[in-house]
């Protein structure tokens, strides 16, 4: 699917349900975009039953915690405005296995650039944590 915002190739997931009331819309279905970190409804995309969490970055969670950790990717523009929905993320996909910290480490390392300064949202939610 191609995102909205930067036209990149976003990744399209299936989102538990207990997961849902922290995608957009409440929905089951979102397309990310390893790109820009765009996070949209995609009630009408098909989901890859295996998607391609590698193109989140070198080692990047999988499974659940690859949904948890794509949601909580498509909220760090702004911490203050979703600081619940990022602490319920991050606690989701440490649950699930994953480190959230050291996955944005690795999108920092590879020079990932979603529009804001991604070291410094890595240092804020760190602080915040």
């Amino acid at each position: 699917m191609e995102c909205p915002d930067c036209g990149g190739d976003a990744l399209v997931l299936d989102v538990p349900a207990d997961l849902r009331e922290h995608a957009p819309d409440g929905a089951a279905r979102v397309a990310f975009c390893p790109d820009c970190f765009s996070l949209t409804a995609a009630p009408g995309a098909d989901a890859s039953a295996e998607p391609a969490f590698e193109r989140l970055g070198p080692r990047a969670p999988t499974g659940r915690a690859g949904v948890a950790f794509a949601l909580l990717c498509g909220h760090l523009d702004s911490l203050a405005l979703h600081r619940s929905r990022v602490e319920v993320l991050v606690a989701a996909v440490e649950d699930a296995g994953g480190d959230p910290l050291l996955a944005l480490d690795r999108l920092v390392a590879a020079g990932v650039d979603p529009g804001f300064d991604l070291q410094r949202r890595r240092t804020q939610l760190s602080e915040l944590l």
